[in-house]
């Protein structure tokens, strides 16, 4: 992706409920969305849920073993069919309000005998299907057809992926949603932002020594960086530092290599040699944002490992709480008069494509300021 130096995006859209609207229609109907990886319904009935922007998802594995994603709702009253993030709804999914039942496979089964429609149940009255693409094991569905599918947009990447194993890897733990009082694109603005990593994230500047960059691809970029064999003086990295001998079903510098791919426009996948994780910036309104989380391992009971996932897991809760602080500062400072939009220098590559995909997307992102209201 050819990426020009520009001005940065302009403050208003990280507050205007108008353009959070047109966000909602014309950017994430038709982006791809995460629901979970196929290792986290392992059995027939196994099922996951997510909740985006008033849409209820539902991705269950059938008893061919075939995985499928639904609207979460009953086809006879839109009852939401099942509660909670995970679990198993045995051979049959049955709606708490009329007992409405559905096969694994989405069919619908005959409305209980004493609430039977006149005309009974039909394939009309079956969950409704959501379009589903799965890449290299995780989930993905969208509410409205789009241009490319999440292999293509992956594309760039996919075989440098490989070597990790993304399809057999396990989920170590659960979703967790963490509630950020900030735009969701002020948390993906500085997913991508390189140069605060000097300034704000001093664990990391001992770890990479220099060796971070980051490149844009036209639907995904790329952060990485090298984990340095100089010792650190914190006892967590440099004993992480030690431990990274251990991954040897990765080749060379890649052992070494922390690795993040920001896919557009709301998801980011962060992969290390001893695990991986995916991030979503879920927009809730114009200044409130979940993103939601889980971490996924490969199968490895070595003490070794367990203790390099144990490492990983303190040196990026430092780096997340260091995150928090800034993005919320940054959000209160956009609501400056003083400032409206700033300089982009060349090597702020991860800013200027993303802000260059929104004004391609939702052209009123070139305004500098919002539209006047009418009377």
């Amino acid at each position: 992706m050819r990426v020009e130096p520009q001005e940065s995006l302009p403050a208003w859209l990280y507050s205007d409920p108008g353009f959070f609207e047109l966000e909602r229609e014309q950017l994430f109907r038709s982006a791809w969305q995460l629901v979970c990886h196929l290792n986290d319904v392992p059995r027939p009935g196994d099922f996951q849920t997510f909740a985006f922007l008033g849409e209820q998802i539902l991705t269950l594995r059938g008893d061919d073993g075939r995985v499928r994603s639904f609207h979460n709702v009953c086809r006879h009253r839109g009852m939401r069919l099942v509660e909670g993030t995970e679990g198993n709804c045995g051979r049959r999914l049955v709606c708490p309000y009329h007992a409405w039942s559905y096969a694994l496979d989405g069919r619908v089964a005959l409305p209980p005998r004493w609430r039977e429609t006149d005309g009974g149940a039909t394939v009309a009255h079956d969950l409704a299907p959501l379009e589903q693409e799965i890449w290299r094991g995780f989930v993905f569905v969208r509410f409205a057809p789009g241009d490319h599918s999440v292999a293509e947009m992956m594309a760039p990447y996919d075989a440098e992926l490989a070597p990790h194993g993304l399809e057999d890897l396990q989920p170590q733990g659960r979703v967790v949603l963490r509630p950020r009082p900030v735009n969701w694109k002020n948390i993906a603005d500085n997913y991508g932002d390189a140069l605060h990593i000097p300034v704000a994230h001093p664990g990391l500047t001992r770890l990479f020594d220099g060796s971070y960059y980051v490149e844009a691809e036209d639907w995904v970029d790329k952060m990485a960086g090298v984990i340095t064999g100089r010792p650190s003086a914190n006892w967590c990295e440099r004993q992480y530092q030690g431990l990274l001998g251990a991954f040897d079903h990765l080749p060379g510098e890649m052992r070494r290599t922390w690795s993040y791919y920001r896919l557009w426009p709301n998801l980011a996948f962060d992969v290390y040699p001893d695990q991986m994780d995916f991030m979503q910036f879920i927009p809730i309104s114009p200044t409130q944002t979940l993103i939601r989380e889980i971490s996924y391992v490969r199968p490895d009971a070595r003490r070794a490992v367990k203790a390099a996932r144990y490492l990983n897991w303190r040196i990026n809760r430092q780096v997340n709480a260091e995150d928090t602080v800034l993005i919320a500062r940054l959000q209160s400072g956009m609501g400056s008069s003083s400032y409206s939009t700033g300089p982009l220098a060349a090597d702020e590559v991860g800013l200027a494509s993303f802000a260059q995909r929104l004004r391609a997307a939702i052209p009123e992102a070139r305004r500098a300021q919002p539209a006047p209201m009418h009377a």
